[in-house]
């Protein structure tokens, strides 16, 4: 059970250059919509003059503050994870942890970006055929996205990463979780769009501050639909040229709201209205044109 206004639960996000972060608010707005008090601070590595070197200070002072947990962005996802003392099933198979519990002296790793971009795929292009895609980008992003998807029953993912050692090892990562189905690392972008039925996009291009679009237009046909992760715009140059083609799109508005839903039912232990946390969301972009690259 939360207790209520005479201690609010308290959490917080670490990462680097966070300050457009739209997690507090959701976390925030939630925790007031359900009645009780719910402070939600950002720590910011950049405005604290701090390196991810810090990470067992900050676990340390989170601790002793009295927090309940913590939301962890780049660059200290893969990081955070020696200093926790148990992991998730999905945050193990992840290398990575987006989520902190923390809970009478011991630290829980979780990952709620897979969940987040699987249920928006799941609730935003509900009939998308998942017998072959691409994903463009094998990073952190990338990671979570390409296990959603294949947990939503993928049977041919084909990984493309300007880093291609990055893709084959993602490629192989994913191979040994998911036996049942094809995975694979390109370096021929243009070849694995004309046998694939969707793309994903897991890298920051689109972004304000890395404008552009990942791949030529013309590779898009409207057979493709096409999922974005990029949520600072909504609407991307992809998704643009996509729409134009006729494809069916996903902005990255849902994968950010979902992670927030997960992470809040851990912290708090209260089931969150999901509905109500979108329309907040979307109250919170309306209009708006950030160029962070905020949890």
């Amino acid at each position: 059970m939360v207790e209520t206004c005479l201690k609010p639960l308290k959490a917080g996000l670490i990462g680097a250059g966070i300050q457009a972060s739209l997690t507090p608010a959701m976390h925030m707005q939630e925790g007031a919509a359900q009645g009780f008090a719910y402070d939600y601070e950002l720590i910011d590595l950049n405005q604290r003059g701090l390196t991810p070197d810090s990470l067992p200070q900050l676990l340390n002072q989170a601790e002793e503050q009295g927090l309940s947990g913590l939301n962890i962005t780049h660059p200290c996802k893969q990081l955070v994870i020696p200093y926790l003392d148990e992991l998730s099933d999905e945050a193990r198979a992840l290398g990575a942890v987006n989520t902190v519990v923390l809970k009478s002296g011991r630290r829980y790793g979780h990952n709620t970006d897979w969940w987040g971009f699987a249920e928006s795929f799941r609730r935003g292009l509900p009939d998308a055929r998942l017998d072959a895609a691409v994903q463009i980008g094998a990073g952190g992003a990338g990671v979570a996205t390409a296990y959603a998807i294949l947990s939503l029953g993928l049977k041919n993912l084909t990984v493309f990463d300007l880093d291609e050692e990055r893709a084959a090892h993602l490629a192989q990562a994913l191979s040994a979780l998911f036996p049942q189905a094809m995975i694979t690392a390109s370096g021929d972008l243009a070849a694995a769009m004309r046998s694939v039925s969707g793309l994903i996009h897991a890298t920051p291009t689109g972004m304000a501050k890395y404008p552009g679009v990942p791949l030529s237009p013309d590779l898009l046909a409207p057979h493709h639909w096409v999922a974005e992760i990029v949520y600072f715009p909504l609407e991307t140059a992809l998704l643009k040229a996509a729409r134009l083609r006729g494809c069916k799109v996903l902005n990255g508005g849902g994968m950010a709201v979902f992670q927030a839903v997960g992470a809040f039912r851990l912290f708090t232990g209260r089931e969150p209205d999901t509905y109500r946390m979108m329309r907040h969301f979307d109250n919170l972009t309306s209009g708006s044109r950030r160029s962070e690259d905020p949890q």
